[in-house]
């Protein structure tokens, strides 16, 4: 005969459960009254979400302090990415060729896994599985909705003028076609001032136009607080088809991005950072289309193949690039009335050189051939507001093309 709860077990735990859910209401609406009824479908919406994206472990690994993550190994075939109609029932695909001209990194990249706090420890997922940022409740609960997590306002790629509170110093070509991009990326550890902000640096690779047809795929690194919860930089990737409207995400956010790698996590904290007249650190990103299968492939450090995103999820970028951008990005809120002290790269203008500025060094594109290749005489950089962020470019025998970028935001002449 099957054991049933007595009515006092029943009570405390329905006690309990209501006492969770108010808890959570609270703190999700601090500055509004308490209306149970939303609050329980937005509870409701969090729950589904969470359980969509936190797929069953085979291991999870707790990331060193401060990080803390804890990284899901989740089975490749599992993973979020084949959650979208179009990927059901696909598997991962072996690796594809590299571009011609590719080499790998030099000594003072922070390359391959070794760069992620979580992978410190030593621990690693098993073969047939990969490493997923667990998303917490406390992340969704940070985004301005539900509907929203895991997406980028719009107005993320630079325009002929500033939208939406981005702000740009960015390199660019474009005027021709392009099938990926490579570039070393100084990391740094820049303060934002509040938690709606981020700063950013990456490289874009563009089709379409600027309207609700830009097609982006993006890759780099990123300090947002109301993402990730902290002020750590951390390794990130986006795409969208609609200009940042219903498609695409970041990282591992939605599905999309198909994953091959058991050593990095996508949205985990990178280590070591630069520090101002000390040690400098880059990684190294290629972006590029297989020109067997037609989808974006994605490289971290020295040789880390990450995984792809599938050419069937553009419009647009299911045949070419026609923009490749490198540069920084920040979002400025005004929150205090004035221009936001967010920094952008180290915090310090292009002018003060190595160990102080931010840079990008030996940037260079994929051609129609399936060749790395210098940027060609139509390299340009800009500034959206050069009293707070700025950009100077330049070329040399060892870095190629590079640039040094950022600025610390509000100054005297920047208010």
């Amino acid at each position: 005969m099957a054991a049933s709860a007595s009515p006092s077990s029943a009570a405390l735990a329905l006690l309990v459960a209501l006492l969770l859910l108010a808890g959570w209401a609270s703190a999700a609406n601090q500055t509004q009254g308490f209306r149970p009824g939303d609050e329980l479908r937005r509870y409701r919406r969090v729950q589904a979400l969470l359980r969509r994206l936190n797929k069953p472990a085979l291991r999870t690994i707790q990331a060193r302090a401060p990080d803390g993550d804890l990284i899901d190994c989740v089975a490749a075939h599992l993973q979020p990415a084949f959650d979208h109609p179009r990927l059901r029932g696909h598997r991962p695909l072996d690796p594809p060729v590299r571009p011609k001209g590719h080499h790998h990194c030099r000594p003072n990249d922070t390359a391959g896994a070794g760069a992620q706090l979580w992978a410190a420890s030593g621990e690693s997922c098993p073969e047939g599985s990969v490493p997923i940022r667990r998303t917490t409740e406390a992340d969704v609960l940070r985004a301005s909705s539900v509907r929203r997590f895991g997406r980028a306002p719009a107005a993320r790629v630079r325009r002929d003028s500033v939208a939406g509170g981005h702000e740009h110093a960015v390199g660019y070509v474009a005027g021709d076609e392009y099938y990926g991009a490579k570039a070393s990326i100084n990391v740094w550890a820049p303060k934002v001032s509040t938690a709606s902000e981020f700063s950013l640096s990456q490289i874009w690779v563009i089709a379409g136009s600027f309207g609700n047809d830009l097609n982006t795929i993006e890759a780099g690194w990123q300090v947002s607080p109301q993402l990730y919860g902290d002020n750590s930089p951390r390794f990130f990737t986006y795409w969208t088809t609609d200009a940042y409207q219903t498609t695409g995400c970041y990282n591992l956010l939605c599905s999309g991005f198909i994953q091959t790698n058991s050593r990095i996590a996508m949205g985990a904290a990178i280590s070591p950072t630069s520090a101002y007249n000390a040690g400098q650190f880059d990684i190294s990103l290629l972006v590029w289309k297989d020109p067997n299968h037609g989808n974006w492939w994605l490289e971290f450090g020295s040789g880390e193949l990450v995984g792809y995103w599938p050419s069937l999820l553009f419009s647009h970028l299911a045949s070419h690039a026609s923009m490749v951008q490198f540069g920084g990005e920040v979002v400025n809120t005004r929150a205090s009335g004035s221009h936001t002290a967010t920094q952008m790269g180290s915090g310090h203008f292009a002018g003060e050189g190595f160990g102080r500025a931010s840079y990008f060094r030996n940037l260079e594109v994929v051609d129609w051939d399936n060749s790395l290749v210098p940027l060609a005489a139509g390299f340009h950089v800009t500034a959206d507001h050069p009293n707070c962020y700025d950009i100077q470019g330049g070329v040399n025998a060892v870095w190629g093309n590079y640039f040094y970028y950022g600025g610390p935001g509000r100054n005297v002449r920047c208010t």
